[in-house]
C-alpha cells in the first residue's frame, strides 16, 4: 500500500461527487467525470458510496480514495464513521479509506476505527481534519495520511474563502505522514501555493466536477 500513496505524490486528486439534487447524480455520470479527470492528468479520485466507486474503479486506472457518507442520529460525524460503511467502499474497490477524524462526538473512537480498517480491510486511512490539533491526534491514532478537508466546516475551525494554506503548512511542519490539501481550491495558482506549503497532493472537487457551483460563481459577477 505504500506504493498506492506514492502514486499520489505532488499530484491532483479529483473529487467526483454529486448529491441527489444534482442532474449528475449516479455512477454513470461520476464514472464519466472520473475518466475525464484521468485524461486530464489526475492521479487519484475521491468518491462517495459503493455504487459510484465500483463504476469508477471499472472506468479508470487511478488511486481511489473512498468515502461513505452516512448521517447517524446523535453524531455530527458523517464521513465513513463506522467499519461497516468502510467495508462497503472497500469491497467496491477503494484503495484508501477517508474518514472524519475531527474531535467531535462519533459512534466509535477514531483510533479504534483506524485499527479495524487496517486489520480487517487491509487498507490505509486518510484522516479528514479541520485543525492542527486534530491532525496531530489523528497521526497518533494511526492515520496514514491527513487531509484538510474539514477546515472551515467545523464550528471551531478557521473560516476562509479559499483553501487553508496555513493549516497545510502547520501540519507539514509537525507531522511525519503525508498532508493532503483539500477544501475550497478554486484556482490553479492555489494548488501551487499548497504544494510549496508542504502538501503531498491536492484534492479539487467543485471547481472541476460541479457545474452548478461553477455556474453560480460566474453568475455572481453579472448585473443583478
Amino acid at each position: 500500500m505504500d506504493n498506492v500513496i506514492a502514486k499520489l505524490k505532488h499530484g491532483l486528486i479529483v473529487s467526483c461527487q454529486a448529491d441527489k439534487s444534482s442532474p449528475l447524480y449516479g455512477p454513470v455520470f461520476m464514472s464519466a467525470m472520473a475518466k475525464a479527470a484521468e485524461i486530464g492528468g489526475a492521479v487519484g479520485i475521491r468518491a462517495n458510496g459503493p455504487d459510484d466507486i465500483k463504476a469508477i474503479k471499472s472506468a479508470v486506472n487511478l488511486v481511489i480514495i473512498g468515502i461513505n457518507k452516512s448521517q447517524i442520529a446523535g453524531y455530527p460525524v458523517y464521513i465513513t464513521p463506522t467499519l461497516e460503511l468502510a467495508r462497503e467502499v472497500a469491497e467496491a474497490g477503494a484503495d484508501i479509506i477517508a474518514c472524519d477524524a475531527t474531535l467531535r462526538e462519533r459512534p466509535i473512537p477514531f483510533k479504534e476505527l483506524v485499527k479495524m480498517i487496517h486489520n480487517e480491510l487491509g487498507l490505509k486511512v486518510m484522516a479528514d481534519i479541520s485543525t492542527l490539533e486534530e491532525g496531530l491526534r489523528a497521526q497518533e491514532d494511526g492515520a496514514d495520511l491527513l487531509a484538510t478537508t474539514l477546515s472551515g466546516y467545523t464550528p471551531y475551525s478557521r473560516k476562509l474563502k479559499g483553501p487553508d494554506i496555513m493549516l497545510i503548512k502547520e501540519l507539514a511542519n509537525k507531522v511525519t505522514i503525508p498532508v493532503i490539501g483539500e477544501g475550497r481550491f478554486r484556482y490553479p495558482w492555489q494548488v501551487g501555493l499548497a504544494i510549496k506549503a508542504g502538501a503531498y497532493a491536492i484534492v479539487v472537487g467543485n471547481a472541476i466536477t460541479n457545474p452548478i457551483s461553477l455556474t453560480r460563481w460566474f453568475c455572481q459577477y453579472l448585473p443583478k
